[in-house]
């Protein structure tokens, strides 16, 4: 195709491609010097931008993108340093550092905000520039990378963190939302929604709470001056959203004389360390604070926060049409083979599969036996793996408290089927399953079992009997049993 151009668009494009030319000439030293920002090292905190060739009369000018140094702790205090881009988001710093960790990246991972001296911390919503959030900390203030399950699981379970007395329109007085139109009336920028009810609120000059009756709307959060009236001669506002963030409170009771456990904080952007300036708010249970935190978050972000949700399920879309899907060591467990012949043959008849598995765990039983009365055995027999193998898991903490437990389980979310497995502290042969089920958190306790001189471990008096705490898990995973729900999120800490 032959394009006809007039002299002087002929004139602008040659001057256009010298000047694009000169530049190319003038930045060349620097490729050799800044290594890219993907690359481990960078030199001078600096990341190159590649230069536009001197053919692409529409490319962008030059840019040097600095990079800024940010420090990540992990929940056993080990921190490391990560240099990123200044425009970095939580999400993408958090992929970076499963990726350096060689952690398993299921979008749970999330970046805590920090701060001990005013016992707050929050998690940064996957769009956030880290680079900015970073600027408005304090020098004792600290980024944590931690698991966080139920920083979206209001859009999977919404009926679960918003109890039907709780949610109301703004112009009725008496008109709860149906539970189908819940998510649809947050997302929705011209629909009204308010979170109502009590809250405890510290008032500022003093250490006292007071108990008030409060609304929780689009353009911020109300007490009512007059009992529980909407009235709006009655509301004063308390905060704004806008240039805010919500917190949780660690050890409210403890450190701010708090009358539940449940306390969160709204916190003006400006603020770093002035309490002053601080809404210390307090809820009566769990599910009422979570409740109000979850629908600060949907008022401010609105259907940003939806977008931030399907973005890893839209990704895992895309990947599966390239990958088969991987299966668990327990889903592939479940095929029944047959090595009799001089080929192997997979079992479909389910009464020969089951015999077929009764047959083999007799028949290892004896052997096992066999080789324990001949002598004691070895480092790796499987009678003695079996007393350790579990301490190689993720999910196994060893001598923690039952304090700390509860702590792991709060900070990861209290998501159905959170859970964690320790040693016993009542009994030194035993061990305790620690599991999360409609924000409650319950104990349940494994206890060795002895049959035919083989140990055994089993939750439910030896009913279910199983060889080794990570055959235990497995099948829970699977199964419910005695269990309220299945497992389904292990309590993980890495280390960074």
């Amino acid at each position: 195709t032959t394009f006809f151009l007039s002299g002087g668009v002929v004139e602008s494009v040659r001057k256009q491609l010298a000047v694009l030319e000169k530049k190319k000439n003038m930045f060349s030293p620097l490729q050799e010097t800044f290594l890219p920002c993907k690359c481990a090292s960078v030199r001078n905190r600096t990341a190159r931008v590649d230069v536009p060739s001197a053919g692409d009369a529409l490319g962008n000018s030059v840019r040097l993108l600095p990079l800024q140094i940010v420090k990540v702790f992990s929940e056993d205090c080990i921190g490391k340093v990560v240099e990123i881009p200044a425009e970095m988001t939580a999400r993408d710093l958090c992929q970076l550092l499963v990726y350096k960790s060689h952690c398993v990246d299921d979008n749970s991972w999330a970046l805590v905000e920090h701060h001990p001296a005013m016992g707050l911390e929050r998690c940064l919503e996957d769009h956030e520039v880290v680079v900015q959030v970073q600027a408005s900390m304090t020098s004792e203030s600290k980024f944590l990378f931690r698991k966080n399950y139920a920083k979206y699981e209001f859009f999977k379970n919404p009926l679960n963190f918003f109890p039907e007395q709780m949610v109301a329109w703004c112009q009725e007085s008496n008109s709860t939302i149906p539970p189908s139109h819940l998510l649809q009336s947050f997302l929705n920028s011209s629909s009204c929604p308010e979170i109502q009810g009590h809250l405890y609120v510290k008032e500022s000059s003093r250490k006292a709470w007071k108990k008030q009756h409060m609304f929780l709307r689009r353009s911020g959060l109300y007490v009512s001056t007059k009992g529980a009236s909407k009235e709006p001669r009655h509301l004063q506002l308390l905060a704004d959203l806008e240039d805010s963030n919500i917190f949780t409170v660690i050890a409210g009771r403890r450190i701010l004389n708090a009358p539940t456990e449940y306390g969160f904080c709204i916190k003006p952007n400006r603020v770093r360390s002035e309490q002053k300036e601080l809404r210390m708010l307090c809820a009566e249970d769990e599910q009422s604070r979570t409740c109000w935190m979850t629908a600060f978050r949907l008022f401010k972000y609105g259907i940003l926060l939806y977008q931030n949700y399907k973005i890893p399920q839209q990704r895992k879309a895309l990947l599966s049409h390239f990958s088969a899907p991987v299966r668990s060591v327990s889903e592939n467990s479940l095929v029944a083979m047959d090595f009799s012949g001089r080929i192997g043959r997979v079992i479909d008849n389910p009464v020969e599969a089951q015999s077929a598995a009764l047959e083999e765990g007799h028949a290892w039983r004896k052997r096992s036996q066999r080789m324990h009365n001949l002598g004691s055995p070895s480092p790796l027999h499987p009678s003695s793996l079996s007393a350790v193998i579990h301490k190689t898991q993720l999910w196994f903490h060893g001598r923690i408290t039952r304090e700390e437990s509860h702590r792991m389980i709060h900070q990861q979310g209290q998501v159905d089927g959170l859970f964690l497995l320790r040693d016993s502290q009542s009994n030194p042969k035993a061990f305790v399953l620690t599991l999360c089920h409609h924000q409650k958190i319950k104990h349940f306790q494994i206890l060795p079992c002895e049959e035919d001189g083989q140990m055994f471990f089993s939750l439910d008096d030896g009913a279910t009997k199983f060889t080794d705490l990570i055959q235990l898990v497995e099948f829970y995973q699977l199964n419910r049993g005695v269990l309220p729900c299945k497992l389904k999120h292990p309590c993980t800490i890495v280390a960074l």
